[in-house]
């Protein structure tokens, strides 16, 4: 394996390591042995390399994408959450702790934070709204942008 840095960034991914990580994004449930396979590595030698990755943080986790719709979630939501500068933090950690946010980021722009919500219903939505984001302190405004319709969504980022 040889050590790359780019960017200030050390990478101790070589090709084969690319291989396993393109093979789990398309089906995280892929077996040791068939990887092995289409990398040409034992089953044991694939197994350590995965854990070797999720020890040092490349492979985050191994999950199951849902679609949304068909468990009843309906109200897909981006937020743009504009937040005065000191509250920053403190609005960030308790969105990131409720069920409904799928994702948060915070954003160039002024204090800008953007989220990805999933609800069940418009209700839901209000209840959010007013119960858990309105009231928290600082936040100087919030755009609100629905999904109508999901043309690509990808999982993972291209290596």
């Amino acid at each position: 394996m040889s050590t790359k840095i780019t960017d200030g960034v050390i990478s101790n991914m070589d090709e084969i390591d690319r291989k396993i990580i393109a093979i789990l994004q398309q089906n995280g449930r892929a077996s040791y042995t068939d990887i092995a396979k289409d990398v040409g590595l034992s089953r044991v030698g694939v197994q350590a390399r995965i854990n070797a990755l999720m020890e040092n943080g490349t492979i985050e986790k191994i999950t199951a994408v849902i679609n949304p719709e068909k468990i009843g979630i309906t109200v897909s939501a981006f937020f743009n959450v504009e937040v005065e500068p000191k509250h920053l933090m403190e609005v960030a950690d308790s969105l990131a702790d409720e069920p409904e946010v799928s994702s948060l980021y915070h954003m160039t722009g002024p204090s800008k934070l953007h989220m990805h919500g999933l609800f069940a219903s418009n209700r839901e939505m209000e209840l959010f709204l007013q119960g858990k984001l309105y009231v928290l302190p600082g936040i100087t405004s919030v755009d609100c942008q629905i999904l109508i319709k999901r043309y690509k969504s990808r999982m993972g980022m291209k290596l």
